[in-house]
């Protein structure tokens, strides 16, 4: 007898609110910092912001707070309360990426114990509310900031670029921030953070940069004397603003009938061969840079990736597709929570085995061309073609990393990382395939390095060298005879060359 239900019988509804925990959660879906920031300048771009200032406050030596600054048209208390509510139900354009009401929230709170908001319209008096995470943990308490202090935060940026409206995210206790009180580590901070701040910025909100009405400055400014200083404006990383196509026919447009949107546009593009424009090099390395940019509403919300419909490989490193996401939410198109990719159901990939050009030509000609493009590319003076090499990995430099992707065509496969561990003190290196690592023996670190300071991308040299040399063996799952032999030879000769090198060491120091 067949005792299957299709339906689920019930016999009523019981109330289970959220513990307060999981606020704990919303703040643990690792979001990067760049990525935080980026999703409250989202929120400024939805309030029809012009300009937008990242602060960071410092005093002496110590950062003490991030501040995110827009002239939006700001919100009133009811529009804040509900801002500030987890989930918080409110009515969102066509334009906004937001969907869950999650995301000023998790952004924050993931990155500082204390979130602030202040904002203000041209008709309603400055407003705040605060979440830290004690609050949240106890219940959800949030805090209703003081309005004197709320309407003092405001005219603190009165002009810049506050007139009469506008928003003030404030962060607290920011988890990122250097512990020490060390001038020197947090200017080091700075100038990184900066960098890779800008380049994210300049690269998902390209489309707005390119405006004349729309600037994001990032700036530190000192709490006590009010100096501004480390100020710069960000600007646009167009991803396909190369200044000649790396193949005649492109770029072309492709038209895809996604089965329940409807036709998507894909502008499909062909990079020239070892560009160096940081348009081109700012996404990542040679496997994450190809394939789906998507955008919706003129934010890049996904650089690269081919989403299910193929694997990367090198001869792809040239291609890269715009894609024009519907406005309205759907099923075919999902963005995450953290508004900084896409998911898709497989019926976008079974639309590109359909899409076409306005000449009838398919996209799958498309990838040929890329990969043609790339070809001709990385053959040099008299037609030789370097070999292939799996990619590198973890512990070589990133400039080390970026030169062998732009000097050696990538096979597909497992990157190879060269790292430290101690080994027998007769053995230089040893060779994990599962992991695809050479690991060098850690009891020569001090001989290679000196007194240089250890990290995991120490040794640039030798960790190259030896890259260069071993890449090969892991194309196989088992060394040949003929491997075994070269192993062993590399391996004496190099453990004999550590050895010399240990007792020039020891005589410099006698």
């Amino acid at each position: 007898m067949n005792d299957w239900r299709f339906d689920v019988p019930t016999t009523g509804t019981k109330h289970l609110p959220p513990d307060a925990r999981y606020v704990e959660a919303l703040s643990s879906q690792g979001y990067a910092f760049e990525v935080a920031v980026a999703d409250l300048i989202d929120n400024s771009i939805d309030a029809g912001a012009r300009d937008v200032v990242v602060h960071f406050l410092r005093d002496g030596p110590r950062l003490v707070s991030l501040l995110v600054v827009d002239d939006g048209c700001g919100m009133n208390e009811g529009q804040l309360d509900v801002a500030m509510t987890v989930g918080g139900r409110r009515t969102y354009e066509e334009s906004s990426l937001g969907m869950f009401g999650t995301g000023l929230k998790s952004a924050s709170l993931s990155h500082a114990e204390a979130v602030t908001v202040v904002s203000t319209t041209k008709t309603t008096r400055s407003v705040g509310r605060r979440w830290t995470m004690e609050g949240a943990r106890s219940n959800f308490q949030c805090d209703v900031v003081d309005p004197d202090y709320a309407q003092s935060l405001v005219d603190r940026y009165y002009d810049k670029p506050i007139l009469w409206h506008g928003t003030i995210v404030r962060w607290d206790a920011v988890k990122d921030f250097p512990s020490t009180g060390d001038s020197r580590q947090t200017d080091m901070y700075l100038n990184r953070v900066f960098n890779k701040l800008g380049l994210h910025l300049g690269l998902h909100l390209h489309r707005f940069l390119e405006r004349d009405d729309f600037n994001i400055t990032i700036a530190v400014e000192d709490v006590r004397s009010r100096n501004v200083y480390m100020q710069f404006g960000v600007g646009p990383l167009n991803p396909f603003a190369h200044p000649v196509s790396g193949h005649r026919d492109y770029p072309r447009r492709f038209t895809a009938p996604v089965e329940g949107v409807g036709d998507v546009q894909l502008e499909a593009a062909v990079w020239p061969p070892k560009s160096s424009k940081t348009e081109f090099k700012a996404v990542g390395t040679v496997m994450n840079k190809q394939g789906f940019y998507f955008y919706r509403n003129d934010r890049l919300v996904q650089a690269g990736g081919w989403n299910g419909f193929r694997q990367p490989e090198q001869h792809l490193a040239l291609a890269r597709v715009a894609v024009e996401l519907p406005s309205k939410h759907n099923d075919v198109f999902r963005l995450t929570v953290k508004k900084s990719g896409v998911e898709t159901s497989p019926a976008f990939a079974d639309s590109l085995e359909k899409a076409t050009d306005d000449e009838g030509r398919e996209f799958g000609q498309y990838l040929k061309d890329a990969q043609d493009a790339y070809r001709r590319g990385s053959k040099r003076a008299g037609g030789v073609q370097r070999p292939e090499t799996l990619p590198p990995g973890e512990g070589l430099a990133p400039a080390v990393r970026e030169a062998i992707e732009t000097e050696l065509p990538m096979k597909w496969g497992d990157p190879v990382s060269v790292l430290w561990e101690e080994l027998d003190q007769n053995v230089f290196f040893d060779i994990d395939r599962e992991t695809s690592t050479v690991i060098l023996n850690s009891r020569f670190r001090e001989a290679v390095l000196g007194d240089r300071k250890r990290a995991l991308d120490d040794a640039p040299l030798i960790k190259t060298l030896t890259y260069l040399l071993l890449n090969k063996l892991f194309e196989s799952e088992r060394p040949s005879a003929k491997q075994r032999d070269h192993i062993q030879m590399l391996q004496s000769i190099l453990a004999a060359a550590a050895h010399a090198e240990l007792g020039h060491v020891a005589e410099s120091e006698t």
